[in-house]
């Protein structure tokens, strides 16, 4: 070992790590003692004192490799000569109508599902909010953030989905992460859709426990696995969504809560796209099914679409929501939702509950885009009816092409391409509000397939 004090800075950085190797293999081979400060020195001279060979993308945000292919899609983009159809400046309100440069478009990129967004009274419940408690609550609700808005809000939520109690938090992807990152941990099992939402994944992986996903919808499939894998953990989650964001579907509810009761596990249910969408007064997929609420353990929802607001909900037993309030990092951490918020949000549920008939028109107008768009030869995959209809177009390219030629005829409906979906599954998302009417959706399903058939007629003659 005398070679250990030997001045190894003229090595290579794999040489440095071939002697580290050596080293420790022989000294666990041969039990044979070594100079501890010598070996010390050693180690930090091969780990961290010499710095000039770490590559420069290791700290340099500019040269992330993710970065860099982020630009590399952006140049493509402009190469074939689309514009970027993202982050697009409006003006006004975002409801069926939206101002965009001085032009005013039919919009389908909004979740102004109910048109609640821009209703006088929600409007000025937000106003009267920051007149009574200001712009913030300016705390977490846990240490001096608690107000009375926020207990009306989640009382009122609670009665509406039927519910013991209910928890409200500063958003709805953050509320998916804290949950189940919260609630769950390595001995535990998170069984999830293979369509689930990102921030129910974020939250998977921030539990730590084993997580699996099943096939779409497929309730059977899901059986299987817990009738093989339910016995090697302790608490099991299933988590599906009331209204799939990407294809405008509904699980089958009842199927699930017999799994969910047949292997005794959670069950989680995503309602950011079905709460003030499905049933008859707009309580979700559990007033669609009309199964008792109290066979999901987890109602989780949002404020920002039907309810014209910010924020993310829990709604389940009393137990649960009082745990959540005194121990989610989320919640405990976190500033409370702010009274404009809250009080917009309280004001469209109460709306809701006295004019349900803006349910029956958002489902009216869904039935007819659906309808339309089928008889017109587009592909709509898998929506049933729902205000989230897809038009799979099949190629991102022509997605672009498509969304900008709609543009042009005054048509605000955005692409979602690889890598959010498959290329082949390339699609423009339109989402029908209550406030669309016949003529701008009888319009806007047949300039749509016009326009897709002018693209791959070109395509067709450039293949030929």
């Amino acid at each position: 070992m005398s070679y250990i004090n030997k001045n190894i800075s003229v090595f290579s950085t794999e040489e440095k790590r071939v002697l580290l190797k050596q080293l420790l293999i022989q000294k666990v081979s041969n039990q044979q003692s070594c100079n501890t400060q010598s070996l010390k020195a050693l180690f930090c001279d091969l780990l961290g004192k010499n710095t000039d060979d770490i590559p420069h993308e290791y700290y340099n945000f500019h040269l992330y490799p993710e970065y860099l292919k982020l630009r590399q899609q952006m140049q493509d983009m402009e190469v074939s000569g689309a514009v970027n159809p993202y982050f697009t400046m409006h003006e006004g309100l975002n409801n069926d109508t939206t101002i965009i440069g001085d032009r005013q478009f039919i919009n389908y990129s909004s979740y102004n599902y109910l048109g609640m967004s821009g209703d006088p009274v929600v409007s000025q419940a937000a106003k009267e909010g920051i007149d009574r408690f200001g712009t913030s609550v300016s705390a977490s609700r846990i240490a001096s953030g608690e107000r009375p808005l926020h207990r009306e809000l989640e009382r009122e939520l609670s009665d509406f989905i039927g519910t013991e109690d209910c928890i409200v938090y500063i958003g709805g992807h953050p509320t998916n992460v804290t949950i189940i990152g919260h609630l769950f941990g390595q001995d535990d099992l998170i069984l999830h859709d293979a369509f689930i939402h990102n921030s129910a994944l974020e939250g998977c992986k921030l539990s730590g426990a084993k997580r699996l996903s099943f096939p779409h919808n497929d309730w059977q499939a899901l059986d299987e696995i817990l009738s093989n894998q339910r016995h090697r953990y302790k608490r099991v989650l299933i988590v599906i969504e009331g209204v799939y964001s990407m294809d405008g579907d509904i699980p089958n509810l009842p199927k699930f809560i017999e799994v969910k009761k047949r292997h005794k596990v959670f069950l989680m249910v995503d309602e950011a796209h079905s709460i003030g969408v499905l049933g008859k007064h707009g309580r979700g997929i559990g007033e669609y099914f009309g199964i008792d609420p109290t066979d999901v353990d987890l109602w989780m929802g949002t404020l920002s679409k039907s309810f014209a607001s910010c924020g993310g909900y829990i709604a389940g037993c009393k137990a649960l929501v009082e745990y959540l309030k005194y121990t989610a990092p989320g919640f405990v951490y976190s500033v409370g939702i702010s009274p404009s918020n809250a009080a917009a949000a309280l004001a469209a549920i109460r709306i809701l509950k006295a004019e349900p008939e803006r349910v029956t028109h958002l489902y009216e107008r869904s039935k007819l885009f659906l309808e339309l768009s089928r008889k017109q030869g587009l592909d709509t995959g898998m929506s049933q009816n729902t205000p989230v209809v897809p038009v799979i177009v099949g190629n991102s390219l022509h997605c672009i092409q498509l969304s900008q030629a709609l543009f042009k005829r005054g048509i605000n409906v955005r692409p979602i391409i690889y890598p959010a979906v498959p290329d082949k599954a390339a699609r423009l998302r339109f989402f029908i509000a209550s406030t669309h009417n016949e003529d701008q959706i009888r319009f806007t399903v047949s300039t749509t397939a016009e326009e897709l058939a002018k693209i791959q007629a070109s395509q067709f003659m450039k293949v030929s």
